[in-house]
């Protein structure tokens, strides 16, 4: 019995995977239309702060105004990347040659011939082809604009009717109290998750941005972008967004000298800032597992790459409170959990 039912949840688990996958041009604008909706939201809060915009604007255009700001936000920067990898991909010609020119200090400085063997490991990096696939992942995203619009308005109408619709469904008070407090953890979670790391991460994208600048660095704000994003992956996304700029500055000038400065330079401000400022502002946050984070990163982005590796945090700390709600899901929950509090 025991092993027709690990059978049976195994076959679910492998037919959600492959749903998944194959649903991903429909669920990732859907989830990017959240994500514009959550935000719009937040925004609006903020402007009802100020106590005559509570007052005398109509909510209608509270939302009207923060979803413009937000749109056009993700616009300018949408199209500041996508311009920026257009202009290191064309560059990436004259620096070819540059290679030949790191293999030849690296020769001197270590004093043995590794010269073929540099240059090889420098032409397999396929640099190209990772900023090639950067600029189809936004690019997809913003061919899914009319999608993702359309997605974000009819949330909004959905959550003018989303209380009438839960007083309809759930007639016990103690039941709604119970979905009302579910959804509001899962937004306080994630607005504090959002915020936190936001802020973190501008932090050190400022910091690195700086560093860029005074290395002098091709298109420093797009790898301070690249930074920012990048820092929302846990564990690996540091570490990738240290990587890349000095592999692309050992590139750029064909020096050991730039390489070593920026990968040193960009490693402690990450390393300070993930190992000292994170913890202390972050705190408790998320209460999810270390161990359950890495395979949540893995899955994910199996599942959906870059951007998969981008939600995994998201989505493992809804999966936690959703799980903790239920007595038949809540061991897995408090599996998940970091030490086992829910």
């Amino acid at each position: 019995m025991k092993i027709n039912n690990i059978a049976s949840a195994l076959l679910v688990i492998l037919i959600a995977v492959v749903a998944l996958i194959l649903a991903k041009p429909v669920i990732i604008p859907f989830l990017i239309a959240l994500l514009i909706w959550f935000l719009v939201k937040k925004m609006r809060n903020v402007i009802d702060n100020a106590g005559f915009m509570k007052r005398f604007i109509p909510t209608w255009i509270k939302t009207i105004i923060a979803s413009f700001f937000i749109i056009s936000l993700l616009v300018l920067i949408s199209k500041m990347v996508l311009l920026n990898i257009e202009n290191i991909s064309e560059s990436m010609t004259r620096y070819s040659s540059n290679i030949e020119r790191v293999a030849d200090q690296i020769n001197q400085l270590l004093g043995i011939n590794i010269g073929e063997e540099a240059i090889k490991m420098l032409n397999d990096f396929e640099f190209e082809s990772y900023l090639n696939s950067l600029f189809n992942s936004i690019s997809e995203v913003i061919g899914s604009t009319v999608m993702i619009t359309f997605y974000t308005i009819f949330l909004f109408f959905e959550e003018a009717l989303f209380e009438r619709k839960i007083n309809l469904i759930f007639t016990n008070p103690e039941q709604k109290t119970a979905f009302s407090k579910t959804i509001n953890k899962i937004e306080e979670s994630l607005s504090s998750y959002l915020t936190l790391k936001s802020l973190i991460s501008l932090l050190t994208t400022t910091l690195s941005y700086f560093v860029l600048l005074a290395i002098g660095v091709d298109s420093a704000p797009f790898w301070a972008f690249l930074i920012f994003m990048f820092n929302f992956i846990p564990s690996v996304g540091p570490i990738m967004g240290t990587v890349l700029p000095a592999l692309f500055s050992l590139i750029q000038f064909g020096e050991i000298t730039p390489f070593l400065i920026t990968l040193i330079s960009l490693g402690l401000i990450a390393t300070l800032v993930g190992s000292l400022v994170e913890p202390s502002v972050m705190g408790n946050t998320l209460n999810i597992s270390p161990l359950v984070t890495i395979l949540s990163l893995a899955v994910w982005g199996a599942i959906w790459g870059i951007t998969g590796m981008l939600l995994s945090v998201p989505i493992t700390v809804t999966m936690i409170i959703l799980f903790s709600q239920f007595s038949s899901t809540k061991g897995i929950a408090i599996l998940m959990s970091e030490k086992g509090r829910i």
